[in-house]
């Protein structure tokens, strides 16, 4: 996304905005961000990152929402770290680190092997801790309930997976997947592959199809040419 088109940028009409979403942010709150700024309602995302990870969230404005089935089915990249040696209750740092088990017996060619049992076209369990409806309720709401969730295995395309294990506990990574993956699964499962566990630590979306996290801006420099557009605007009509 070239920023000097923020400045001409029909939003009514549509536009496809390349945004690095900050951490702690949840997608909706770049999109309520966004709607305030632009004063148009019809903005949407295509792909949702939870607060903890941050990178590429396509959004959407105007007419171009129609696009956003699109970009969802696109593949993704991602890069991040998984943590060895426990799990938690929602495969990622948004609840605590349980289950504590020893990993130092591991090598790292143990580690770089496990890697090959998640290439290609696998099955894979979302994790319940999701926004995943079952009989019209988010996984989430009833896990968070203590209720009994159990969810069907998907089918997911993992097309690279490289790991980094230099650096024990913490295992990094670059994940090129299908659509539908997610990575806090593969976190998890991974844990399971090495029998001490393991959880995601740190997660950042680097790729959607073609558009690139490089070609993204912050939301602060979005907010702060939006608000020197509207400024430019406000002379030319006085």
């Amino acid at each position: 996304m070239n920023v000097a088109d923020l400045n001409t940028i029909n939003f009514e009409e549509g536009a496809v905005l390349l945004i690095d979403k900050p951490l702690d942010w949840t997608s909706f709150d770049v999109i309520r961000k966004i709607r305030n700024l632009i004063k148009i309602k019809k903005v949407g995302h295509a792909g949702t990152l939870d607060p903890l990870a941050t990178g590429l969230l396509i959004v959407c404005t105007g007419k171009y929402t129609k696009k956003i089935n699109e970009y969802m089915a696109q593949e993704k990249e991602y890069t991040g770290t998984f943590t060895l040696g426990a799990t938690t209750p929602t495969y990622d740092l948004e609840s605590q680190p349980e289950n504590f088990k020893p990993y130092d017996y591991l090598s790292e060619a143990d580690i770089q092997n496990a890697v090959q049992a998640f290439l290609g076209e696998i099955d894979q369990v979302p994790p319940i801790h999701s926004a995943i409806k079952k009989d019209g309720k988010r996984m989430y709401e009833l896990a968070r309930k203590g209720m009994d969730v159990k969810l069907e295995p998907r089918k997911i395309i993992i097309k690279e997976f490289e790991v980094d294990a230099s650096q024990l506990p913490e295992v990094g990574f670059r994940v090129v997947c299908s659509t539908g993956t997610y990575i806090r699964s593969l976190a998890h499962d991974f844990g399971l592959a090495l029998g001490c566990g393991a959880y995601l630590s740190s997660l950042r979306r680097t790729r959607i199809g073609t558009f690139r996290v490089e070609n993204a801006v912050s939301i602060d420099t979005f907010e702060e040419i939006i608000k020197e557009r509207k400024n430019r605007n406000l002379q030319q009509n006085t």
